[in-house]
């Protein structure tokens, strides 16, 4: 559980690292605005499916309104994670959940695999995001784990 919550708060830091990264940039690519949302959306259908909820009402893909609203998605998302996480126990980690994803494929995943998925998805998208920073020649945002320690 330490691992794990430590990870998430790297996930909590790296999310807020790239939208400010976003802001500064001022760059105005619609992909982006669209990838970093996608991350945001998908923590909450995660989260979602972790609480027994399920996730049709969610829609991963489409294009975002602004950064405000996916700062604000991914603040609620650290607070539900938060709450979720300290409600569990090292034993809860390796409980499955049953869930339909988002084609209505039916899936049963232990929590402590929903947690990586969560964490990987995330940093993954990230290093689009860095990418394509990259390729724009803006700066791209240090989001690596180890800076995350070093703070």
């Amino acid at each position: 559980m330490k691992t794990i919550k430590c990870m998430m708060d790297h996930l909590y830091w790296a999310d807020g690292r790239i939208l400010d990264a976003l802001e500064k940039s001022e760059m105005n690519n619609k992909d982006l605005l669209m990838l970093v949302r996608h991350i945001a959306v998908a923590e909450q259908v995660w989260l979602s499916r972790l609480q027994g909820k399920g996730s049709p009402q969610y829609s991963l893909w489409e294009e975002a309104a602004d950064l405000t609203a996916i700062r604000k998605m991914f603040e609620e998302n650290a607070e539900w994670y938060r709450v979720y996480i300290e409600g569990l126990e090292e034993s809860d980690l390796d409980g499955m959940i049953d869930y339909e994803n988002q084609s209505g494929l039916l899936f049963r995943t232990s929590v402590r695999d929903i947690l990586s998925q969560v964490l990987l998805h995330g940093q993954y998208h990230r290093g689009q995001i860095n990418r394509a920073f990259r390729l724009e020649s803006a700066e791209s945002v240090q989001i690596d784990y180890i800076t995350f320690t070093r703070i």
